[in-house]
């Protein structure tokens, strides 16, 4: 699964990013670039330590862990500085509440993945608890790449400024497939629905419910706004 991960977050982006790399036509800011070489780097050193892990060197695995930790934290601070970024060209081509509303996705997306990573380095001497949650955290962060295709599909010929948030959904139903794929295993494995697998797949689902009545709620808009004045 962990190389699936990779084959998504990598082919996810090539309609949006790598083609326009290879023709010059990308004019995004310097901090996407970043954000995108510490989103690949991420997936990549998920499915590293899942290798690890396949050949018995949970020692290697343990070791690397740490520089994990520090890999997550920069690929958070990039994903928070991304969606500033965004806003802030929102407000200057006349779109900045539409900026605002769709921000919600990454924010409470990013808000997901650190708290599932958080919980498995909480729970590294339980195995089953770990492995369950760091797989999770990959739901709301290959939500992004799986919308790529989609918006590229799916957008009218004409069509400007950020997306409504409910245009999130199609892909995220796809991408929980993940999801379903978990409690099937669990199932087969161990005659139940693992907790961590169950309450984890029903918190990634209401939030992806959540987001699209709360982008446009004044209180959201107003955090919104809020959190990209923090950068000046």
């Amino acid at each position: 699964m962990a190389w699936i991960f990779v084959a998504i977050a990598f082919g996810g982006f090539i309609p949006t990013y790598w083609l326009k790399l290879l023709d010059g036509s990308f004019a995004g800011k310097p901090i996407l670039h970043i954000h995108g070489m510490l989103l690949f780097g991420w997936v990549l050193f998920y499915a590293m330590q899942v290798q690890f892990v396949a050949q018995r060197s949970i020692a290697q695995h343990r070791n690397w862990g740490i520089a994990g930790v520090s890999l997550m934290t920069a690929l958070s601070i990039s994903v928070v500085l991304a969606a500033i970024n965004t806003i802030k060209q929102g407000a200057l081509t006349g779109f900045e509440t539409q900026a605002a509303a769709f921000s919600i996705v990454t924010f409470s997306g990013i808000a997901l993945i650190v708290g599932f990573v958080a919980l498995a380095i909480m729970n590294i001497h339980r195995t089953d608890w770990h492995s369950r949650l760091m797989t999770l955290s990959f739901v709301p962060l290959l939500q992004a790449p799986m919308a790529r295709p989609f918006a590229v599909l799916m957008t009218p010929p004409g069509a400007v400024g950020p997306p409504p948030v409910f245009v999130t959904l199609p892909p995220a139903i796809v991408i929980d497939l993940i999801l379903v794929a978990m409690l099937v295993y669990d199932r087969r494995t161990t005659g139940r629905f693992h907790p961590v697998t169950l309450y984890g797949a029903l918190a990634i689902i209401a939030v992806q419910v959540l987001c699209v009545p709360v982008s446009t709620s004044p209180a959201w808009l107003a955090t919104a706004r809020w959190i990209a004045s923090l950068a000046g």
